[in-house]
């Protein structure tokens, strides 16, 4: 059963928290955001776990149903060994985002080591191994995610550089070296998302161009607050805008979001679209546990489309 709490347009299901660290066969220090794909029926979660010494790795939770998921016991992605990525892994690998690309799907993921966040990349056939193609990003870089396919002839990616604030495109030939950057969206004074914001679930093509769920971040007198909105980016131009949420679709309202190692966030890097439009979204609670909710592609559009005639 799923359940409306307050104007989010995001049903939670009443089962959640789907995973916490209770769920795992082993000893961990907390958990959060999973990049989500189905293949063949199978509902995947690329979830992120720090341990117990404090630094992350990558681990894989199954479902048939997309609600109830069974933990690997060992990681998926952990902290290279290889000497090109080493350096910049040594303190962990997170928040993977995954799209079908070229016939394989491919793997973002945030780097980060003693000289602090790059952007990884990696390629998976079979979600029990992973190759990593390389360092990908200029450092400082995080929250990136790829297109789910080229887009004039190139590869594209979002992501938010260094320490700014707002959200970029960039683009690539061979998947190796990236270029071509401008910024495609920037936080809102006196809105929801005014401090900043970033990519959360890699872009959705759908009908009306490309869906994009993003985070936003407010500052309070409590600290940050961390909701979810949505955007609609051209379909052969995704720097354009043509559509973006006022209001957020998910904000923290349940003790699960409110509570935990990082109050008050609720955090996606992935999301399935079933065949009957319904979103199934997947999103990390208080960096302390993951969660589902539901909607749909066309209520979100709505939205959309809506705060788009408000201004």
């Amino acid at each position: 059963m799923l359940k409306r709490r307050g104007i989010d347009i995001v049903y939670r299901w009443e089962g959640n928290p789907i995973i916490t660290i209770e769920d795992f066969s082993f000893k961990c220090s907390d958990i959060r955001n999973a990049g989500a794909v189905k293949v063949d029926g199978e509902y995947i979660l690329l979830v992120t776990i720090q341990g117990l010494e404090g630094h992350y790795s990558i681990y894989t939770a199954r479902s048939t149903d997309g609600y109830h998921f069974e933990m690997d016991d060992g990681p998926f992605m952990a902290p290279s060994r290889e000497e090109e990525f080493r350096i910049y892994e040594e303190l962990g690998v997170l928040d993977a985002r995954v799209v079908p690309l070229d016939g394989s799907y491919y793997i973002s993921y945030s780097a980060l080591g003693l000289h602090g966040y790059r952007l990884g990349l990696a390629r998976t056939d079979n979600f029990r191994t992973a190759q990593r193609i390389g360092l990908v990003s200029e450092p400082d870089t995080k929250g990136g995610s790829l297109f789910p396919r080229k887009i004039g002839g190139r590869y594209v990616r979002l992501e938010r550089p260094r320490e700014g604030s707002s959200i970029w495109i960039t683009y690539s030939e061979d998947l190796e070296y990236w270029g071509w950057s401008e910024v495609v969206m920037t936080p809102r004074a006196g809105f929801w998302d005014s401090d900043r914001i970033g990519v959360a679930v890699p872009p959705m093509e759908i009908d009306q161009g490309w869906l994009l769920i993003y985070y936003g971040a407010k500052q309070t007198s409590a600290g940050p607050l961390y909701r979810l909105g949505a955007a609609i980016l051209d379909s052969e131009d995704p720097s354009k805008v043509i559509g973006r949420t006022n209001i957020p679709i998910l904000s923290p309202r349940e003790e699960y979001e409110r509570i935990g190692d990082v109050p008050n966030i609720v955090f996606s890097c992935g999301a399935i679209v079933e065949p009957d439009d319904e979103v199934k979204l997947y999103y990390g609670a208080a960096n302390s546990c993951i969660c589902v909710g539901t909607t749909k592609v066309q209520e979100i559009v709505r939205i959309c489309k809506e705060s788009a005639e408000e201004f």
